[in-house]
């Protein structure tokens, strides 16, 4: 099959189930999966132009919404949370959509900028598996440990339902200060820090074509100490809303770059292939995860995306 916009030509179940793979696994670490799906486009569909990037962004909207759903419905969607991401990213994002397309049209360029990227949250995973960081992550090492034994449990059929307490809860919401509880432990931070980092985040973004949570993401685990299996929800629901955003700021400011003669706008139809694939394995992802170790999630997220990352940087020399 054809795809016109991105000039792409590819049998349509390929993107579909490698979208499906790719989400099934991300989405366990909140993450969509849209930052594996742009190495794929770029190196095996040779998807190059800066259309690339919106299209991505196109999958993170057809396909968040399945497993922003699941988590809402198991009660594990912390929403100021949530609302702070989005918040932050929203402005980058259009940053970083008109720094895409001004300095980075080059493919060989735009891949050395991925790979720093895909490096970063690669590297950033795998150092929270050590023992040095899991020394400082004491409490939240317990509750995952606490958590994934109960979710055994459940799908040994010893238990049943949800506990009680693995339910998120706001026990505070200001300027300065969020805390949450989650089976049994309270979490906090400062919103205006988180507000600042996102805002930087959703420049990088919006000129990746990710929205953001992949690498907000790992910064909430890594940096703020929180326990994966309360910020997926929250990170995933904050890359479907930026994306929305990005995808019709893309649309809008095509036509002021058609002299370059460069693909600006993105390839729905391409995007909802992908889409479609990451529906079915987000909401997937998003049930099973709670069975999932979140070493595991994250060492597999780590070694993948260091990987690819490599190769990225090593290709500019």
């Amino acid at each position: 099959m054809y795809f016109p916009t991105s000039g792409v030509e590819v049998f349509p179940l390929v993107p579909f189930l490698v979208a499906f793979a790719v989400s099934f696994f991300t989405s366990m670490g909140g993450v969509s999966g849209a930052f594996l799906l742009l190495p794929f486009q770029v190196s095996v569909l040779g998807f190059t132009s800066p259309s690339v990037s919106p299209t991505n962004l196109v999958y993170n909207i057809v396909a968040i919404p399945s497993g922003v759903y699941r988590y809402i419905k198991e009660g594990r969607l912390a929403w100021p949370l949530a609302w702070v991401i989005i918040v932050g990213t929203l402005p980058g994002v259009f940053i970083g959509a008109i720094f895409r397309i001004r300095y980075l049209p080059d493919p060989k360029n735009f891949k050395f900028f991925v790979g720093c990227v895909l490096l970063y949250i690669g590297t950033r995973l795998l150092y929270d598996l050590t023992e040095r960081a899991s020394a400082k992550k004491t409490k939240t090492k317990e509750l995952e440990e606490r958590f994934k034994a109960r979710s055994s449990m459940i799908r040994k059929g010893l238990e049943s339902g949800v506990a009680h307490d693995a339910v998120i809860r706001t026990a505070h919401f200001s300027f300065t200060k969020y805390s949450y509880e989650f089976y049994g432990e309270t979490f906090s931070f400062n919103p205006i820090i988180l507000f600042m980092l996102t805002f930087v985040v959703g420049i990088i973004g919006g000129t990746y074509g990710i929205g953001g949570g992949s690498i907000i993401a790992p910064f909430l685990i890594a940096i703020f100490d929180l326990p994966v299996y309360t910020i997926a929800g929250a990170a995933l629901l904050g890359t479907f809303l930026t994306s929305i955003a990005g995808v019709a700021f893309y649309t809008l400011i095509a036509p002021f770059y058609a002299h370059t003669g460069l693909s600006i706008a993105p390839d729905w139809m391409l995007g909802a292939l992908f889409g479609a694939g990451g529906f079915l394995g987000m909401y997937s992802g998003a049930r099973v995860q709670k069975y999932m170790p979140a070493k595991t999630i994250k060492l597999i997220l780590g070694l993948v995306i260091v990987s690819l990352s490599v190769r990225y940087i090593i290709n500019i020399f």
